[in-house]
């Protein structure tokens, strides 16, 4: 995964910004990173929960194999 879009532009901006003193333009690169963060950080959430997802339906797969195992005996 990684930086997003928005967080490259964002410093780009802030830099440009800082450079001309265009309080302006600074503010909208601050913005466009954490934009560019706030959707790494989503991104990175979705992954968890898909390997959460991948967890539970093997235990659940893996405990109803022992419940009917059990009960086949």
């Amino acid at each position: 995964m990684g930086k997003h879009f928005d967080d490259a532009v964002g410093k780009g901006k802030e830099a440009f910004g800082k450079a001309t003193g265009d309080r302006g333009t600074e503010a909208e690169g601050k913005t466009d990173q954490a934009k560019g963060q706030a959707k790494d950080t989503a991104d990175k959430a979705k992954e968890k929960a898909q390997e959460f997802k991948g967890k539970a339906a093997e235990a659940a797969e893996s405990a109803t194999k022992r419940i009917k195992d059990t009960f086949n005996r």
